[in-house]
């Protein structure tokens, strides 16, 4: 609304205009379509997640890009073909008058409420539970980094685990253990778990991996200590959080953006190829139906994104009760498998089915296989 008057100014229309009922209405409707927009850019660019842990300036720098993305975008879409400019010039004037209105208005009112977060992260208001993997001399000293930093951080330690059954005697008391670090996922959900410092020595690759592998899914941030030899060679970006240099493990790589196209992708293809293909689906269930007695599919229980289980289905290639003495290995020439299905497994028909549980949203199209179908991912 801001702009419309500044708009009116830049085009000499301000003298002699009048505001009246219609003119506020279309003006009223005009500004919720273009907060709607704002609204939904902001969202896909991932600027309200983890709201908590934002910088001022890290803040600001993000939305002068985004400023610049939304004016161009509003500049093409709405003011392009303005009946009150008669020159490039004013075009000029308007896109940038927009784009500093709304980088300025809007950064104030961010940095003021990321101002506000961080008070209260100070004042112990908002913290986020904290869990260190460790109990040795180094995370003994990560301990007393973070008791002497992590409170401006909003960091709250709340236990730690032994890697090794092993804990330094010196350690305090006030820090409860909480089980091996076997129990990670367990105690991330447990006790609502939102930081993971691990503090095991870096040459412990293979310990690493293993706990790594652990927390995979899981919703809590993760930070580890590096290899001096990785800081050295610059392989590694290295942030000094507490005082000792971490490296933060990102889990979630895709921006929201991304995330939302593809899973776009992963809804148009899928509906595409079931459609397209419709006539193969028929003919192989009834093959599979003609092959041997039993059901068309075969459903089986998966492990996917965050360790939520799904079920995976596929058109049946093996016997009916084929698995009835427990589930084993499968092979060329297993007995188990028709002679039909035999076929299946060889050109992937039997894989077909899933791209139902891409359109469910259990798994994800990830391009051509070797075989020249398309591979899909458990999410």
């Amino acid at each position: 609304m801001c702009f419309f008057l500044l708009r009116k100014y830049l085009l000499n229309e301000l003298t002699g205009y009048h505001f009246n009922e219609g003119a506020l209405f279309d003006l009223t409707i005009s500004a919720f379509a273009i907060a709607i927009f704002w609204l939904v850019l902001y969202i896909l660019i991932g600027e309200y997640q983890d709201i908590y842990r934002k910088s001022r300036l890290a803040e600001i720098i993000r939305l002068g890009r985004v400023s610049i993305l939304g004016a161009i975008v509003i500049f093409f879409a709405l003011l392009l073909d303005d009946e009150g400019v008669i020159n490039y010039r004013l075009y000029y004037q308007t896109i940038s008058a927009y784009f500093l209105l709304h980088f300025f208005i809007t950064a104030i009112l961010r940095t003021w409420a990321v101002s506000s977060v961080q008070r209260q992260i100070r004042k112990g208001r908002i913290s986020f539970p904290t869990l260190l993997v460790g109990a040795n001399s180094l995370a003994l000293s990560t301990f007393h980094e973070l008791a002497r930093t992590g409170r401006h951080l909003g960091l709250r330690l709340v236990g730690f685990t032994p890697v090794d059954g092993s804990v330094d005697p010196e350690w305090p008391p006030s820090l409860p253990a909480r089980g091996t670090y076997r129990r990670l996922p367990a105690l991330v959900r447990a006790l609502k778990i939102e930081q993971i410092v691990i503090a095991i020595e870096p040459r412990e690759h293979m310990l690493i991996q293993d706990i790594l592998a652990l927390l995979e899914g899981t919703p809590a941030r993760v930070s580890i200590l590096p290899d001096l030899y990785q800081i050295l060679l610059g392989s590694v970006k290295v942030h000094h959080i507490f005082g000792t240099p971490l490296i933060e493990i990102k889990q979630d790589l895709l921006p929201v953006w991304q995330a939302v196209s593809k899973r776009v992708v992963d809804v148009i293809g899928a509906t595409l190829f079931m459609l397209l293909a419709s006539w193969v689906y028929a003919l192989t269930a009834l093959m599979v139906k003609l092959s041997s007695p039993g059901p068309v599919f075969y459903r089986q229980e998966r492990i996917g994104k965050n360790g939520h289980p799904f079920r995976i289905i596929k058109f049946r290639s093996m016997y009916q009760d084929a698995e009835k003495m427990g589930p084993a290995l499968s092979s060329d020439n297993d007995p188990r498998i028709t002679q039909w299905g035999r076929f299946m497994r060889k050109v992937r028909l039997d894989e077909l089915p899933q791209f139902w549980n891409v359109l469910k949203g259990d798994m994800s199209i990830v391009g051509p296989a070797r075989s020249g179908s398309f591979s899909s991912t458990r999410l």
